[in-house]
């Protein structure tokens, strides 16, 4: 089988199509080298699948790419490719978002149509805003409260109205907050991680009791390929850790992890940041076998031992 992974050099992007090498199959990855992030992190995620001869790669954008060849004889597509960021989305760069994550995204889609295969697209637990209803189901409602939300959830219904009108079988994952190696070095982890390892301030937004679903990498992985084998078309499926827990336990949990006290500023909430997610994935169960199989803790660690043999090296190149 041979499938096509967007966004292939970031931290999900490359996990899937390791995966799915892994499993014996081609893989196409394209990615445009964003640069929210060093370019040196993208490409150390890159460094094993390149190895692999049943792995092409293009450095390309879905916006200007010709999107046909890269499309043959492909059976699923993993549209893993976007603008991340909640806090960097507000102002003037809100276009970066809307052209990556939704123009790029209907691009796509409109390249699919007519073709066999089937369409797995990342969204996000963003979507649905500072709702008091929890745990959040796929069928409570959405109202993002960051720019970001905005567009994900703009992908959501455009994925949902290709299979509507042109038969191109979408599934959507929602993700709540994936961690794990390969991290991107904006997210809280990676950031508390490498200060606390380093002996650095780690800024904590809001008071610290806020609390978020945690899914470690593996995790996520899992769910997209079950997804691409008995995802309904059409559906929504949340795809949480079960590791719902506040800020001051993962930095305790850092740092016993780490050996090192943490250096904590407080400092004030930001813009488009929720106070709570937590995800219902009883439909992923029932559809898809989805069960998160990775603690916390263990997670943690192993973020731990990447940051450490990982990042810190390729910061004194």
């Amino acid at each position: 089988m041979k499938v096509l992974v967007t966004g292939a050099a970031g931290f999900i992007g490359s996990a899937i199509a390791r995966a799915e090498l892994d499993r014996g199959n081609d893989v196409v990855g394209i990615d445009c080298f964003l640069d929210y992030y060093p370019r040196a992190i993208k490409e150390n995620n890159l460094k094993a699948l390149r190895g692999n001869k049943r792995f092409s790669f293009i450095e390309a954008s879905l916006l200007n790419e010709d999107l046909g060849p890269l499309l043959k004889d492909v059976e699923v597509v993993y549209h893993e490719a976007a603008q991340a960021g909640v806090r960097a989305s507000w102002g003037r760069d809100f276009e970066i978002y809307t052209t990556n994550n939704v123009l790029a995204t209907q691009r796509l889609l409109e390249a699919c149509k007519g073709r066999n295969l089937r369409f797995i697209y990342a969204s996000s637990s963003s979507v649905y805003g500072n709702t008091e209803q929890l745990p959040m189901r796929e069928d409570h409602p959405t109202a993002p409260v960051s720019p970001y939300g905005v567009t994900k959830l703009a992908g959501e219904h455009l994925v949902r109205l290709y299979w509507a009108n042109f038969g191109v079988p979408t599934v959507s994952l929602r993700y709540f907050t994936v961690y794990g190696p390969g991290q991107r070095p904006d997210m809280a982890f990676h950031r508390l991680i490498r200060a606390t390892i380093r002996g650095e301030e780690f800024p904590l937004y809001g008071d610290g009791d806020q609390t978020r679903d945690f899914t470690f990498i593996s995790d996520a992985v899992a769910a997209n390929l079950a997804a691409a084998e008995k995802g309904k078309p059409g559906e929504v499926y949340n795809i949480g850790g079960g590791s719902r827990v506040t800020m001051h336990d993962v930095i305790a949990m850092v740092e016993i992890l780490t050996g090192r006290a943490a250096k904590i500023r407080e400092t004030e909430a930001q813009k488009g940041d929720v106070r709570h997610t937590y995800a219902d994935t009883t439909r992923a169960l029932n559809d898809l076998g989805y069960k998160p199989k990775v603690k916390l803790e263990d997670g943690l660690r192993a973020e731990c031992e990447w940051i450490r043999s990982v990042i810190l090296p390729l910061e004194r190149k």
